[in-house]
């Protein structure tokens, strides 16, 4: 069975649900020594199976996919009520028809499990909850390496009595979705590298540090501090293999997009995107329902992303501060002032799908190093976040590794 140890690089793409993980982009994360992961989250079990079997078919290295758990179904119906209504010009405005009722929605959960039982995936990760022992059970029996998604070290400590065998521990600056256990839990801030030391000593169970990871020396510490590998999203989103959506990736390089808050107002559940206009009108409104809200607002997200308007509606996987740009966005952050603000600024950029480290030795001590961010990504910053990049399959991981004792900074500013 697969296991971290394996990894020639400790690297795993993280599963971005709503497009960005094509099986493209898991093959050659795979093919050059890290993880790959595919994201089922939001896609029918045909869908899934046929991103299984051609990432099958490219590759014979390890690969993972991500499965949503299912949610509780309790919410209050005349709170999403409020909401469409408050919703319905910005619907008009796209041509969009809101949907009337609240959906009910397991994400083909139980289907979803059978297939990658069936197919046979290396990897399998859980978000949102927890799995049953039952179902950890059989995805170990088949070979299986189940891994569980957790932002406290209450929820780790949960995860590790099901004898999951790794831990994904988010921390509070990870883009998109927060991975709470809860749809109502507001997300705690303690500092990633805090959060995978505290729950190192509370359990043995491999740990993937993920979430706003920005440079080589976070990736040392860290591993130092316990981690066997590390997760991460936005540094693969403008990657031609990544199918974001191209506003989304223009997004990312804009002037005006240079800060991201946490919010509920695009799927229910508390998220990190890019501050836009659409956060700034309707903050505070949506209620805690996921994914009830999340279908509510699809239609509005696909259109905007149609138009080319990331000002709208964009999804958001990148971690960044700066000034909002709009009297909107300014009046956002005049009302909920820089608590919502990533706990740690961004004062060194990740250069995207650069720092791939080669490690040695130990899982809590290892030596690594990177090459500059112009070996993978041009000579120069296109933006106010992360540059734009060349192509995962246009080099290979491990070309980019130097043979150095300590990671090289990267100066981004």
């Amino acid at each position: 069975m697969f296991t971290l140890t394996h990894l020639a690089i400790p690297i795993i793409a993280a599963p971005m649900a709503g497009g960005p993980s094509t099986p493209d982009l898991v093959v050659h994360v795979s093919q050059a020594g890290g993880l790959g992961f595919l994201a089922a989250g939001y896609k029918t079990p045909d869908a899934t199976a046929r991103q299984i079997q051609e990432v099958q078919h490219r590759t014979k290295r390890p690969f993972g996919v991500n499965l949503f758990v299912p949610q509780s179904q309790r919410f209050d119906e005349n709170a999403i009520a409020a909401y469409r209504a408050r919703l319905q010009s910005t619907a008009s405005k796209y041509g969009v028809e809101l949907p009337k009722a609240p959906r009910i929605d397991n994400d083909w959960y139980d289907d979803k499990i059978n297939l990658v039982i069936s197919l046979g995936v290396p990897v399998v990760s859980f978000t949102f909850g927890l799995p049953s022992p039952s179902v950890v059970a059989q995805l170990q029996t088949a070979g299986t390496y189940a891994v569980a998604t957790v932002t406290t070290v209450a929820e780790a400590e949960a995860a590790a009595s099901l004898g999951v065998d790794g831990l994904c521990v988010q921390g509070p600056d990870a883009g998109g979705h927060r991975a709470t256990f809860h749809v109502d839990d507001e997300p705690e801030p303690l500092p990633l590298v805090d959060l995978v030391k505290a729950v190192s000593l509370r359990t043995d169970t491999p740990i993937i540090a993920a979430g706003g990871i920005q440079t080589g020396d976070q990736v040392t510490d860290l591993l130092e501090r316990g981690a066997a590998a590390v997760q991460l999203g936005t540094a693969f989103l403008r990657s031609p293999e990544s199918g974001a959506k191209p506003a989304h990736k223009d997004a990312l390089v804009s002037q005006q997009f240079t800060r991201t808050v946490v919010t509920r107002v695009f799927s229910g559940r508390t998220a990190r995107p890019l501050l836009n206009d659409f956060i700034a009108d309707h903050e505070g409104h949506a209620p805690a329902a996921y994914p009830q809200v999340h279908h509510l607002t699809s239609g509005l997200r696909a259109a905007a992303g149609k138009e080319g308007n990331p000002k709208a509606s964009p999804s958001g996987q990148v971690l960044g501060t700066g000034r909002p740009q709009t009297n909107r966005q300014q009046g956002y952050c005049a009302r909920y002032g820089p608590r919502r603000e990533p706990s740690t600024p961004l004062t060194r950029r990740l250069a995207a799908v650069s720092h791939w480290l080669r490690l040695t030795g130990s899982a809590r001590s290892r030596s690594a190093a990177a090459l500059p961010y112009r070996d993978a990504c041009g000579d120069r910053w296109s933006g106010a976040l992360i540059p734009a990049c060349r192509s995962v399959s246009g080099m290979s991981l491990l070309a980019l590794i130097a043979s150095q004792d300590r990671v090289q900074g990267f100066n981004g500013d």
